[in-house]
């Protein structure tokens, strides 16, 4: 009963490490290299965030790299906001695998 929990719970933060995948030109061109690019959360480290990769796609990963970005300053009609810290990780899939990010929509 134990160790079911525990599975579950596991489960259960695979699901929150990643947030959304990031989909821009620099990212579009880094998917030739057969790299993706997320949004994680901030405290995952990169083997939670190789295992949630491989849980949730079901693809073989070769290497993590993660970045984190500092929110700019930003003024919108004269007062002075800042946008939010996240954290990227870029995942380098094993030859021959892919993740299709655009089937979706």
């Amino acid at each position: 009963m134990e160790t079911k929990n525990m599975e579950t719970r596991n489960q259960e933060r695979l699901y929150e490490v990643i947030r959304n995948p990031i989909i821009t030109e620099k990212t579009t061109n880094l998917s030739a290299e057969n790299k993706v690019v997320f949004a994680v959360a901030p405290t995952a480290n990169k083997q939670e965030i190789k295992a949630a990769v491989e849980f949730l796609f079901k693809v073989k990963v070769e290497a993590v790299n993660t970045i984190n970005q500092n929110g700019k300053l930003k003024v919108f009609k004269g007062k002075i906001g800042k946008r939010k810290n996240i954290r990227k990780a870029i995942v380098t899939l094993a030859k021959g695998q892919n993740i299709d990010l655009a089937s979706g929509v």
